[in-house]
């Protein structure tokens, strides 16, 4: 088996945050280091610490691309080597399962909840998380909850920007016989998604309570404009794109349909929400998850 190295280094949150969303941008990144970001004890909230998971010896192309992550404040990283083991499954034990909503996420290594009523989704570690952006995340299925409770009833659903299809799989789970479509701007992410689905016992297909897969920036991709118009469209992606994306969010949902939008900051709530209102969007509710905001808008009617 081959050696399982980690850079490990130590900064404030903000830091640590930022260095992970700058990591979802890099548009390669050696898939063989898997980077994840957490908080050294809960008495302790703004001390993080950024890990590079590795199966084998760290490079200077390896700390040198964790470093870039900071802009030029890089902190010290120190490597070090792990016990013989699986690098994946020593990555993935520091990644604790997330109750959100009615849905229990967990890595393949944690057992499924034995909650009634509770629905568990595997996710690997190495797809999921490490990113920073488990708390957007979870927002999202307890909104995904909350909607559901609420009345919401779903019959086209879009997941933009899927990464794994976790929120999509937890959409057809809310509304069953909903046709749905997950896609993402990265093509890596289509057979991720197809993976995790069966895995999770979901099926990819055309169908009701079935998961269609496109590779698409935005809505540009004529598969994901024809499965439209979306009662539900879900978008965890960044405040950035999401700006960017509103008017054509405001094509794909018709009057009086849902949109849930994650990725952004509670700072960059003004912004995004001000570019909706422009697009025809009224607000509803929103779950703000430590730094994070989720927001439910429904598109007005025009009579």
């Amino acid at each position: 088996m081959a050696d399982s190295w980690k850079l490990v280094g130590h900064a404030p949150k903000q830091a640590v945050h930022a260095a992970l969303l700058a990591h979802d941008e890099v548009g390669e990144w050696d898939p063989e280091m898997v980077v994840s970001g957490h908080e050294i004890a809960e008495d302790r909230p703004d001390d993080w610490v950024i890990e590079a998971w590795l199966p084998r010896r760290p490079r200077k192309a390896d700390r040198a691309a964790v470093a870039a992550l900071f802009a030029g404040h890089a902190p010290d990283l120190v490597a070090e080597k792990l016990p013989a083991a699986d690098w994946v499954t020593e990555s993935q034990k520091s990644v604790e399962p997330i109750r959100a909503g009615r849905f229990y996420v967990h890595t393949p290594d944690h057992s499924p909840s034995a909650e009634p009523g509770v629905t568990s989704l595997a996710i690997p570690a190495s797809q999921a998380f490490g990113t920073g952006q488990h708390a957007t995340t979870a927002g999202c299925l307890a909104m995904l909850t909350a909607m559901k409770r609420r009345g919401v009833v779903a019959r086209r659903i879009a997941d933009i920007g899927t990464g794994t299809g976790l929120l999509a799989f937890a959409a057809l789970d809310l509304w069953p016989l909903a046709h749905a479509v997950a896609s993402d701007i990265d093509p890596v992410c289509a057979p991720v998604v197809a993976e995790n689905a069966a895995l999770n016992g979901r099926r990819i297909g055309a169908g009701p309570g079935e998961l269609a897969v496109a590779v698409a920036a935005g809505m540009d991709d004529p598969h994901l404009r024809a499965c439209g118009p979306y009662d539900l469209l879900i978008a965890n992606i960044l405040a950035g794109p999401l700006v960017e994306l509103a008017p054509d969010f405001a094509e794909a949902v018709p009057p009086r349909g849902n949109l849930v939008l994650a990725g952004l900051l509670a700072t960059q709530e003004p912004g995004v929400r001000a570019a909706y209102l422009k697009a025809g969007f009224a607000f509803v509710s929103r779950i703000v998850n430590g730094d994070w905001t989720i927001l439910w808008l429904r598109r007005r009617f025009v009579g």
